[in-house]
């Protein structure tokens, strides 16, 4: 099972009787309008494993962050905008926004959307019930609360750059991810620092100093964090008590930033990261443990990778190429079953769905072209090899591999 599942938000997206107040909308550019463009899948060697549902337009800059809540599809993008929408016909639901940035994350907890923007703030968001369709903002953090408990002391502020201090509850640049685990809301910043939020209070608990460049992606799983960086590193934190704790390092070749993360968890735990050299390598871990061995390394794409999502025993990848790689997990290792195209630029995030649709599932990719894309992608792949941007790896083929000396150190 994947360590991301969309978080069910039909209670909160129940409509009104009122009518829409325009005192309620937010002051964002006005965007083109939406348009649902419905595609049938190209003749060709892919054709029957992945369709194309459907090619959704509206946001005012490239979709930088997907996610999905029941029937609905949240999609936001560098214009500041966030647009719900609902399945299955994909009509637009709702559009709101805010702030001084892009918006570069999204999770939903319940009956509320969390936001990471570009000026380092996140934003809490929640549908009024007074009208129709309409998200309030009702909560930045960090909270003017937390402001108010810790500006006076100056044991509260930390030095983020020459000359300039802030109070260690606030990133000093933009928010890029954002995970939920367990009551809490994790973030992390190209600052370097991940920050730990009670979701009961929106306190900021803990700040950790976790990366030497900026952090790119971030997984919560079963108590565990996992965060990617620009450093070349995948940490692994686990939480002991009132604050967490470093319990392994993740590393692949050098001079390669990790620019996504994800997490699978089955007998024991597998972690991929998806690097700026366009390959994928693979981690597996037992339950509870801090020993990993690397079982996967696979040139996936020309370009770097620069999102990843799992599907069941599948996992996708999105990459600067504009294309996106299907991957069947076969134990650690990677087969590629698939390769899909259509975006007019480089595919920045992927969301999948839990439940099977037919003998496949639902895949949603957002791109730096302004498109949000829908796929069916069947579960009957035949396993295929390709020479040049991608191919298959096995155990075998990676025990004798020279990559795989890799290795996967241990902090503690």
């Amino acid at each position: 099972m994947a360590s991301s599942q969309p978080t069910m938000l039909t209670p909160l997206l129940e409509k009104s009787k009122s009518n829409r107040n325009s005192s309620d909308s937010q002051n964002i550019p006005t965007p083109t309008p939406p348009q649902v463009h419905h595609c049938i899948p190209c003749a060709g060697s892919d054709a029957g494993r992945h369709k194309s549902l459907a090619v959704l337009s509206g946001h005012v800059g490239s979709v930088s962050c997907l996610a999905l809540c029941g029937e609905f599809v949240l999609s936001a993008s560098h214009g500041k905008d966030i647009i719900v929408w609902q399945q299955p016909d994909l009509r637009r639901f709702a559009r709101f926004g805010h702030g001084d940035g892009s918006v570069k994350a999204l999770v939903t907890v319940g009956s509320r959307i969390f936001s990471g923007h570009q000026d380092g703030r996140i934003r809490v968001w929640k549908v009024s019930r007074g009208s129709e369709n309409i998200f309030r903002l009702t909560a930045t953090l960090p909270t003017t609360k937390d402001y108010l408990g810790r500006f006076l002391n100056q044991g509260n502020y930390v030095q983020t750059r020459r000359n300039h201090r802030r109070l260690w509850i606030e990133h000093a640049d933009s928010i890029s991810c954002l995970a939920v685990d367990g009551g809490f809301v994790y973030s992390g910043s190209w600052d370097k620092t991940l920050k730990v939020w009670r979701l009961s209070d929106l306190k900021c608990l803990e700040s950790i100093r976790a990366h030497d460049d900026a952090i790119n992606g971030l997984v919560a799983d079963r108590g565990a964090l996992y965060s990617a960086s620009a450093d070349g590193k995948i940490k692994i934190w686990g939480k002991e008590k009132s604050s967490h704790r470093l319990k392994g390092v993740l590393e692949g070749h050098k001079d390669v930033s990790w620019n996504s993360v994800v997490v699978v968890c089955e007998y024991g735990r597998l972690a991929y990261g998806g690097g700026s050299d366009g390959r994928i390598m693979g981690w597996e871990g037992e339950e509870g443990a801090g020993n990993w061995k690397l079982v996967c390394d696979v040139r996936a794409h020309e370009m770097s990778v620069l999102c990843l999502c799992a599907a069941g025993e599948f996992l996708c990848s999105g990459s600067a190429d504009k294309s996106i790689g299907v991957w069947r997990r076969r134990g650690g290792g990677l087969c590629r079953v698939g390769i899909i195209g259509g975006h007019e630029g480089p595919v920045r995030c992927l969301q999948a769905s839990a439940n099977s649709v037919g003998e496949g599932f639902m895949l949603y990719s957002g791109g730096l072209d302004r498109s949000l894309r829908v796929w069916w992608v069947s579960r009957e792949h035949s396993e295929v090899k390709k020479s040049g941007g991608g191919r298959s790896i096995g155990q075998a083929e990676l025990a004798a591999s020279p990559n795989a000396a890799a290795a996967a150190s241990p902090g503690w």
